[in-house]
C-alpha cells in the first residue's frame, strides 16, 4: 500500500511522465516520504547528505539567512514544486531552510545521487528537469527584479495577485486566498518591515480592494486589485 501511494505520487507529477511503468517503479525504491506539521523544519541547505525535494501536499517556505543572521523568505512552495538541491551542485554553499507552512505537509525526497544516477539513465526525464528548474530560477529572477524596481504598495499587489492566481477560490471575481502566512511572513517576502506591511494590508483594506485576517484574504473584485 506504501509502494502504491508513492507511485501515484510520482506518477502524478509532470515532471514523471516521460517515465515507463518500470521506470517509475525503480524511483519508488530511492524515494522516502515524510509527513510534517504547521512550523516543522523540513530542510536545511548545509546537510551532509543533499536531497531533491518533492511537495506533494501543502505549502512551506524557503527561508535564507545571510552572514548577519538576518531572514527573508525566498520562496514559497506549492504542491507540485521541487526545493532543495535543484543545481544538482552539492558544493555550492547556501545558508537556507525549509518551514512547513501549512498543518498537513507531504514531502517526497530522494538523495541527490541517486537522482543524477536516474537522470542519466533516462535522457527525457534529465530534459524535464531542465526545463522545470529553468522555469523555477526565471520567475525567482523576476521577482528580485521587482523587488528592486518596485515600491513596497506595488509588490505587495503584485504578490497578493500572484498568490490569488495560484491558490484562490474563483467566485466570478471575488476571489477567496486560505492565508497561511504572517504579516512579517508577508513582509519578508516584500522585503519591507512588518510594520510596513500593516500598515498597507490596512490601507486596502479601507479602501475595500481586500479584506484581510489570520485565516483568509478576500478580494471582493480581483480586476480591481
Amino acid at each position: 500500500m506504501y509502494e502504491e501511494l508513492k507511485y501515484w505520487y510520482l506518477r502524478d507529477h509532470k515532471l514523471f511522465r516521460t517515465l515507463s511503468f518500470a521506470q517509475i517503479k525503480q524511483l519508488c525504491i530511492i524515494v522516502g516520504f515524510k509527513k510534517a506539521n504547521k512550523g516543522e523544519i523540513i530542510y536545511f541547505s548545509n546537510s551532509e547528505v543533499p536531497r531533491i525535494f518533492l511537495l506533494k501536499k501543502g505549502a512551506i517556505k524557503i527561508v535564507s539567512v545571510d552572514e548577519e543572521g538576518n531572514e527573508t523568505i525566498k520562496d514559497i512552495i506549492q504542491k507540485g514544486d521541487l526545493f532543495g538541491e535543484l543545481t544538482l551542485e552539492s558544493d555550492i554553499q547556501t545558508n537556507e531552510y525549509a518551514t512547513a507552512l501549512t498543518d498537513e505537509v507531504a514531502i517526497c525526497s530522494f538523495l541527490l545521487s541517486d537522482f543524477e544516477n536516474l537522470m542519466l539513465k533516462n535522457p527525457n526525464l534529465a530534459l524535464s528537469y531542465t526545463k522545470f528548474v529553468g522555469w523555477k530560477m526565471k520567475r525567482l529572477k523576476n521577482n528580485y527584479a521587482n523587488l528592486i524596481s518596485k515600491d513596497a504598495k506595488t509588490r505587495l499587489l503584485t504578490f497578493i495577485r500572484e498568490w490569488a492566481d495560484k491558490e484562490g477560490n474563483f467566485d466570478v471575481n471575488k476571489v477567496t486566498i486560505e492565508n497561511y502566512l504572517t504579516q512579517n511572513d508577508i513582509a519578508q517576502i516584500i522585503c519591507t518591515s512588518r510594520q510596513t506591511a500593516t500598515v498597507l494590508l490596512n490601507e486596502l483594506e479601507e479602501i475595500g480592494l481586500i479584506s484581510y485576517n489570520r485565516k483568509e484574504i478576500i478580494i471582493p473584485d480581483f480586476r480591481k486589485l
